[in-house]
């Protein structure tokens, strides 16, 4: 196999993004829509999907636009191994073509329990193990084999985990395992580092920030719950400076970045202009399509 700083070089520079989901961009923003409202500010789409609902009519609008997009599955156990099967492999494939996807992302935990069911959608975390991360590992090297594009496993949010490892820890040991990509979330490590009762940059020295093609960036809101503060992952335009302190920290000790990406696809266009703003501020040289 070609090695793994091969190819990740060889991924385009795709700059700023914006996240869809199905059914987004009619409540919400068109990203077409609001990309020619706005020039320069958004230079490619992350959809977010899964097979039970597909493509939604504004995603394929950009594909057909010719413009660069990625995939976020939102629908795969990447820490069980048996998840991955022929079904799911071949839908994803198809999804990913019909988008013109640059790579394939996606949070790594458990999406649902049982039988894939497109209800479920909740989101577990992965056991903090070394165990764990051998599976995800696992998972990981033949999702990317099946599918031929590169596979970005992405730290995902939760009010809680288990296991012995912090999770910078089992990422960077799933990278190695899996000799793989990934996809570092701002929010979703300041909510862990916050819940940890961490200072927002800790553990990631020891991080393999030269393997993170893709960092994510969304706003988040304190919650009071019984008396224990969290950090709610409520995708608004509200960003946390811990969130900013990350990428801050990270853009100029990622060599291989490529995109960055505003999780705003719950919002009005108007109250998200500010933030693609800054991103494209502190991130200028991305492509422009």
């Amino acid at each position: 196999m070609e090695p793994l700083a091969a190819r990740l070089d060889r991924l385009p520079r795709l700059g700023v993004g914006i996240s869809a989901e199905p059914g987004s961009a009619t409540r919400y923003i068109d990203p077409l829509a609001f990309r020619a409202a706005h020039p320069g500010l958004v230079h490619f789409l992350e959809y977010g999907g899964d097979l039970a609902r597909g493509v939604d009519g504004a995603a394929h609008a950009w594909a057909r636009a010719g413009l660069p997009a990625t995939y976020h599955f939102l629908d795969l156990n990447l820490e069980e191994r048996g998840d991955a099967d022929d079904g799911w492999l071949r839908g994803t494939a198809e999804v990913a073509r019909a988008l013109g996807a640059a790579w394939v992302c996606g949070d790594a935990g458990r999406w649902h329990f049982g039988p894939r069911d497109r209800g479920h959608q909740i989101l577990l975390p992965p056991i903090l193990t070394a165990d764990s991360a051998a599976e995800t590992a696992e998972t990981l090297r033949a999702v990317e084999e099946a599918l031929g594009v590169v596979v970005l496993p992405e730290n995902p949010p939760s009010h809680f985990y288990l296991g012995d490892l912090h999770i910078l820890e089992y990422f960077a040991e799933v990278s190695r395992r899996a000799d793989c990509g990934l996809l570092l979330d701002c929010a979703h490590l300041a909510i862990y580092q916050h819940l940890a009762g961490l200072p927002p940059l800790a553990g990631l020295d020891g991080f393999p920030l030269d393997r993170v093609v893709e960092i994510h960036v969304a706003g988040g809101e304190h919650r009071s719950v019984d008396g224990l503060d969290l950090i709610e992952d409520s995708h608004s335009p509200a960003v946390l400076d811990a969130t900013w302190a990350i990428v801050d920290h990270v853009l100029p000790r990622a060599p291989r970045l490529k995109a960055i990406v505003f999780e705003c696809e719950k919002n009005q266009p108007g109250d998200v202009v500010p933030v693609f703003e800054e991103l494209n501020r502190r991130f200028p040289a991305g492509a422009r399509p």
